[in-house]
């Protein structure tokens, strides 16, 4: 099945699959280069994170010709990964796109959606060849007007991550997008947006979590979180904030030579960040301010009423010495004494009960 935008629901929507601002958290399990160049890597990748509960996979799409210039350098942690060269780095690990189709379909008909990040945008026509579920750009991309759109342009969901940029630099990326749709109901059906920290990998101590706030603030759309901590409650910590899309790099093995495995989680501890995430959603319910189903027998039992002193018969004017405050509060609520006295009683009402809205005259 193709993806899809759903007006009736303000969500992304990929296949069967709703990103609602405030919804379940989408859990992306980034294979980025950790296949090694290997198809058959890759296709292995995709049942293993399917198995450990991931949502989605998402693929990095270039060439490494397209994207490193002869000025291009190593970044520290991958010459610290042993690399040595950038454009060797790539060319070793890049993945043609007719050879990941075999991964794609793998993971679409096991019901885990397909995403891509295209790092070039003589790419995105490859790209189109497939089917994927959902774009997403890669954190430097943020100032790559040309690309951002064309991804965009494809009409499926694009998630824009914001790795090592400034609120005014996604403010003007998203403002890019919003004059290619309509509405802003539109844009926010169509983009979502990641807070991120662009080092592999990131202390815990400078996940920088309150940038989800920061982009819930600043966009009503979808909002989440890429995470490159080396932490399993990290992507908790991130729902608690308001994340409603995770992504978490992911390896078979985290001793692989390489630039991204020593950052990424394996199946098994991959599984384990998936449901402390989830339990954490659960625990944190919706992010509104609300008594909830199982608090009502407490909320009746326990807050106080407006309680008769005596009986009172029908016809009586209430004076201040005929009520007092006591549970439960299944009678008017006590903020209602001011105007509750001076009241008409319009029928008999014995000592000790809680005062009703039916007890008085109109």
């Amino acid at each position: 099945m193709s993806t899809t935008t759903d007006s009736s629901t303000g969500g992304m929507r990929a296949r069967a699959r709703e990103l609602a601002r405030d919804g379940v958290p989408l859990i992306i399990a980034e294979l980025g280069v950790n296949h090694d160049g290997s198809a058959a890597r890759a296709l292995e990748m995709v049942d293993a994170a399917a198995d450990a509960g991931a949502d989605a996979v998402k693929f990095q799409l270039f060439r490494a010709e397209s994207l490193m210039s002869k000025a291009s350098r190593l970044a520290k942690y991958q010459a610290g990964a042993g690399e040595t060269d950038p454009l060797a780095m790539l060319r070793r690990l890049e993945m043609p796109i007719e050879q990941m189709r075999p991964a794609v379909e793998r993971a679409q008909a096991r019901g885990v959606l397909a995403i891509v990040t295209v790092f070039s945008v003589e790419l995105v026509p490859d790209a189109e060849q497939l089917a994927w579920d959902m774009y997403k750009s890669a954190s430097p991309d943020i100032i790559n007007r040309p690309l951002l759109e064309a991804m965009f342009d494809t009409g499926k969901p694009l998630i824009v991550s914001t790795g090592a940029a400034d609120e005014p630099e996604v403010t003007r990326a998203v403002s890019w997008l919003r004059a290619r749709c309509g509405p802003d109901e539109e844009l926010h059906r169509r983009l979502g947006i990641l807070q991120c920290v662009s080092s592999y990998p990131t202390p815990i101590e400078q996940a920088a979590l309150g940038g989800v706030h920061a982009l819930r603030r600043a966009y009503a759309g979808p909002v989440g979180y890429s995470d490159h901590t080396a932490e399993l409650d990290t992507g908790a910590l991130a729902v608690m904030a308001g994340a409603s899309i995770l992504e978490k790099h992911f390896t078979y093995d985290r001793n692989a030579k390489g630039p991204d495995h020593a950052a990424s989680l394996d199946a098994q501890g991959f599984a384990r960040y998936v449901a402390i995430t989830r339990r954490a959603f659960a625990a944190r319910g919706p992010l509104v301010k609300a008594a909830q189903a199982l608090e009502q027998d407490v909320r009746h039992v326990s807050r106080q009423s407006l309680v008769t002193t005596g009986d009172l018969k029908a016809g009586r004017v209430l004076g201040l010495g005929d009520v007092t405050i006591k549970r439960p509060g299944t009678g008017l609520p006590p903020f209602a004494l001011a105007e509750t006295i001076g009241r008409t009683l319009a029928r008999d009402v014995a000592a000790d009960m809680p005062l009703t809205t039916d007890d008085l005259r109109a």
